[in-house]
């Protein structure tokens, strides 16, 4: 693993403090703007890919195709780490294999799997269920053996609402004994379940955390969240629920009143977009390559 691969600079940063916080992207311009915001590491949400993409809910639409796509394009504009949710793994340990294959040669740093059955759905929805623990070691040993380049593996339970959290912690100690980088336990249902994944498996992997807006999970600051041993906080699609309630408003202003003039202050004007995707200094560039002696 070269010591400036994203997965290395991705596992030296998780061992440092404070508490790694990556914010989610789903496309170019996300990416953009957070790195722009200061954010060391992305998080490419699969629901995220699946709000806007398809227009559809979190519920195993996507493929490995759409996901490999969106992290090809995000690695070639943001060098920042790429966090990828890789769902199931979109099949069984040889389908995890080939996925890895795709994710890592695509720019993401690191690939995170979960235990649920297939179609898979959002993790803080109800009606969720698991593959036998047995049939996720091997996905996470297929996953590990798959890697070239260092590619860390984040192994996910969803087993707390399904098994209970004892079982979730005994899946996730298998999961690291696989070879997991980190552990994973989805959508704890209270501050106390929450605190009760660092307290029991602390001392095994770096720990991630997601937060969602409305989700299971009770909304947790940050620092809460380091001081109980989380090494790593994800906003999974918070930026897509963002987005979407500010084009809502965008829409309704303009049907309603023929122009956005009265909430352009909550808008990036034209020059300011430009900067932010780079269009001066991509002008610039193009000049030196223009032997006709006109404009780029």
């Amino acid at each position: 693993m070269s010591s400036t691969s994203p997965a290395a600079r991705l596992k030296q940063r998780l061992d440092q403090r404070p508490v790694l916080l990556a914010p989610g992207a789903v496309d170019p311009l996300t990416a953009q703007i957070a790195v722009l915001a200061g954010f060391e590491a992305l998080y490419l949400t699969g629901a995220g890919i699946a709000y806007t993409r398809l227009g559809m809910p979190d519920i195993g639409l996507t493929t490995m195709n759409d996901v490999t796509d969106v992290i090809t394009r995000i690695a070639d504009k943001v060098s920042v780490p790429l966090i990828v949710d890789g769902d199931t793994g979109f099949g069984n340990a040889l389908n995890v294999q080939r996925t890895v294959r795709n994710f890592e040669r695509a720019g993401a740093a690191a690939i995170q799997l979960e235990d649920q059955t297939f179609p898979k759905r959002c993790g803080h929805l109800r009606g969720k269920a698991v593959v036998p623990a047995e049939e996720m070691v091997g996905k996470i040993k297929a996953a590990v053996d798959a890697r070239q380049n260092g590619l860390l593996v984040i192994g996910r339970t969803d087993a707390g609402a399904v098994e209970g959290f004892d079982r979730a912690f005994e899946r996730a100690e298998l999961y690291a004994e696989a070879g997991a980088d980190l552990i994973f336990v989805e959508a704890p249902r209270t501050r106390e379940e929450l605190a009760s994944v660092p307290q029991r498996l602390g001392k095994l992997r770096p720990l991630m955390a997601n937060m969602v807006e409305g989700g299971r999970t009770p909304m947790t600051p940050v620092a809460d969240l380091e001081a109980m041993g989380f090494s790593l906080v994800v906003f999974s699609a918070g930026v897509v629920r963002a987005m979407a309630k500010t084009a809502r408003r965008f829409y309704d202003t303009l049907r309603a009143e023929g122009t956005s003039d009265s909430i352009r202050e909550d808008m990036y004007d034209f020059d300011e977009l430009a900067d932010i995707v780079g269009t001066s200094d991509l002008l610039t560039i193009g000049k030196r390559y223009d032997t006709t002696g006109g404009e780029a």
